[in-house]
């Protein structure tokens, strides 16, 4: 198990846009580093790499449930609720495509864009000296261009038509959005496959230096993601296995030279070249990818006692979380990010850029997924192993009743009745928790919750709100001395393998890619390849992981009515949930303002742009359809 590593340093002041008086206009001072000085070798392009990477864990750590990407494509699909306490408006707003404020994502904006930037300067500047050793400096530049594509990409999956920058030289013209569709995506892909061409193939399980770095094979698996969604959403082309998915033309950089546009063959190529590599493989227990199954949680399991947690009991101690290959720093792990046990509770805004934030080294997911029915005032043997935390994005009943009928569909076709990933991902709290009961101000409650990211308590550790960390790490100390809210050092996956076989599989119709899967979750294999079968197994796969969102969407596809989205968005309603804590008065689940059919179809799933940019950009941006300030585009409140 890898412990506290992270891609990051101090982070570096990025902006987008800022007022002409500002930043953009004023001249160096004598002692001042600048691009014609730095970087001036190697070390400098190495540093500059990681403060890029860096970005992502400020968009992860506890800032903000806005900024994280992954957390909120989640609740923006079917598989989660807004929920969490009468006070957390933005969540909830996220879930209902409404808006608390014109202003609300400016923060996940301008993160996104520091993450461009710096990716622009360390592209621009790599060649500021002569390199000794040619391998270090392409591989070095291949990531920032994977990491200028991955920035670029969820601009985009966010915001749509967005200013497109790829110069570190600030220019008026950047104000400008630019088509995603005809000019952003061509870039994007050109991007991923510059890194394709420039960066090798090493691993973190061949080299522990590329931890948390991108190579060859996460660029072919992003060229694969990012080229699906267009494919999809802007072209519309619903049923992949079938090919007819158009080439996209791509940019002339260097490592896109001689290759003048990318097709669904050469999408498939890279897939197939990571699969016949034998980089990487499945864990061999689908639950040996969560921290709920680490060896203190499976030993206390095996006790006579009673007392310990049942769902790990029969794992192979070999496939615990923190065994080698398994967890942080596993087998089929190709791109994450990574945190540290160097958190602080404060938020350095004052003065600063607005992600300089002492809780990024933390996985805040583990805080914000984290159980708010917390029992008997959070006291460990009411929801033993799981821990406390915000309570927010409760899992659907949709998620789990989908789930189960799909499983109850299954036995009567095969006899086998459980997909282990249903409880791998879903923590059943009336069956699973000892004293299961709510808060007062809870909002939206399922009766479930996210296993897969949910904080650990062992009974091993010192106090009920301790995580487990503090016993797997020999003289460990929480740096920020609130174990509940921030010690939480689980990876955040961005690629695994699993996602690479199921791309595979949509992409050549081949059923073999997508058994592989199944069979790792023990289920019986297909006989034949279905868009059906593929769009529930990346469901069940993926739950939580910040997929599902964008599949939906491209399963829909843009300005489509009564699409894949708007049905399984608009199947919420009616949902019966628990609300300010009242258990034995269940309500049923309504939208916000409108309907989630509606404000899907009136948005495409994009959210507002911040007005505070669209006002700096001087025209150059419009704002999204669908957020025109109409009352159904705004926050209310429902409890």
């Amino acid at each position: 198990m890898k412990k506290y590593i992270i891609s990051a340093t101090a982070l570096l002041s990025a902006v987008l846009f800022a007022s002409c008086d500002n930043m953009l206009d004023t001249e160096p001072r004598v002692t001042e580093m600048t691009t014609a000085t730095f970087p001036g070798k190697p070390g400098d392009v190495e540093a500059l790499n990681v403060a890029t990477y860096s970005i992502m864990n400020g968009m992860g750590g506890g800032t903000s449930t806005d900024t994280n990407p992954i957390f909120m494509w989640e609740i923006m699909s079917d598989n989660c609720y807004g929920s969490g306490g009468l006070q957390d408006k933005e969540v909830k707003s996220l879930h209902h495509l409404v808006t608390c404020n014109a202003n609300q994502y400016e923060l996940l904006f301008t993160l996104i864009y520091g993450g461009i930037q710096r990716a622009n300067t360390q592209i621009a500047t790599i060649d500021n000296f002569e390199w000794k050793d040619k391998a270090q400096r392409n591989q070095l530049l291949g990531e920032g261009y994977f990491m200028r594509g991955l920035y670029t990409l969820w601009a985009t999956q966010f915001f749509g038509d967005v200013p497109l920058i790829t110069t570190n030289q600030f220019e008026e013209s950047m104000h400008q959005e630019q088509s995603a569709d005809s000019t952003i995506y061509p870039q994007i892909l050109s991007d991923f496959v510059s890194a394709q061409s420039l960066m090798g193939t090493a691993t973190h399980l061949t080299d522990s230096k590329m931890a948390g770095h991108a190579n060859r094979y996460a660029a072919s698996a992003f060229i694969a993601r990012a080229y699906m969604f267009w494919a999809g959403f802007y072209k519309k082309v619903g049923d992949l296995s079938k090919g007819g998915a158009p080439a996209i033309n791509l940019v002339e950089q260097e490592g896109c030279k001689g290759r003048p546009f990318l097709t669904q063959e050469d999408v498939v190529k890279g897939l197939k070249e990571i699969i016949s590599s034998g980089a990487y493989k499945l864990v061999p227990d689908y639950r040996g990818l969560w921290q709920y199954s680490n060896s203190i949680i499976w030993k206390e399991a095996q006790n006579a006692d009673g007392k310990g947690y049942a769902f790990v009991k029969d794992m192979n101690p070999d496939h615990c979380f923190d065994k080698p290959g398994m967890g942080n720093g596993n087998t089929e792990e190709l791109f994450e990010v990574q945190y540290m046990n160097a958190s602080k509770w404060a938020i350095n805004n004052a003065g600063q850029q607005p992600y300089s934030c002492d809780r990024m080294y933390s996985n805040y997911m583990s805080c914000f997924w984290g159980l708010r029915c917390n029992g008997d005032n959070g006291k460990r043997a009411s929801t033993y192993p799981f821990n406390e935390g915000w309570g927010q994005g409760t899992p659907s009943c949709n998620l789990w009743d989908d789930w189960s009928a799909a499983e109850k569909q299954m036995k009567e076709a095969t006899g086998v009745s459980i997909d282990i990933r249903k409880l791998g991902s879903l923590i059943d709290c009336d069956k699973e928790l000892t004293s299961y009961s709510y808060v007062k101000d809870d909002c939206e409650e399922s009766g479930y919750g996210v296993k897969k990211w949910n904080s650990v308590c062992a009974w091993a550790c010192d106090n009920d709100k301790d995580t487990w960390w503090t016993k797997a790490v020999e003289g460990f100390k929480g740096s920020l001395e609130n174990s509940m809210q921030g010690d939480h050092f689980e990876d955040t996956y961005l690629m695994r393998y699993a996602d690479v076989l199921l791309m595979a599989s949509e992409l050549t119709g081949d059923v073999s890619y997508m058994n592989q899967v199944r069979q790792r979750a023990k289920l019986p294999a297909l006989a034949s390849y279905s868009l059906t079968a593929l769009q529930n197994e990346r469901r069940w796969e993926f739950a939580f992981e910040g997929i599902r969102f964008n599949d939906m969407r491209r399963w829909t596809g843009k300005g489509v009515k009564n699409g894949y989205a708007t049905q399984a968005l608009q199947a919420q309603e009616g949902k019966m949930v628990v609300c300010l804590g009242d258990k034995a008065n269940r309500r049923p689940m309504k939208h916000m303002t409108s309907s989630w059919k509606e404000r899907y179809e009136a948005t495409d799933g994009f959210l507002p742009k911040p007005q505070s940019q669209i006002t700096l950009s001087h025209g150059g941006m419009k704002q999204n359809k669908g957020w025109d300030g109409s009352a159904v585009t705004q926050y209310k409140t429902l409890y």
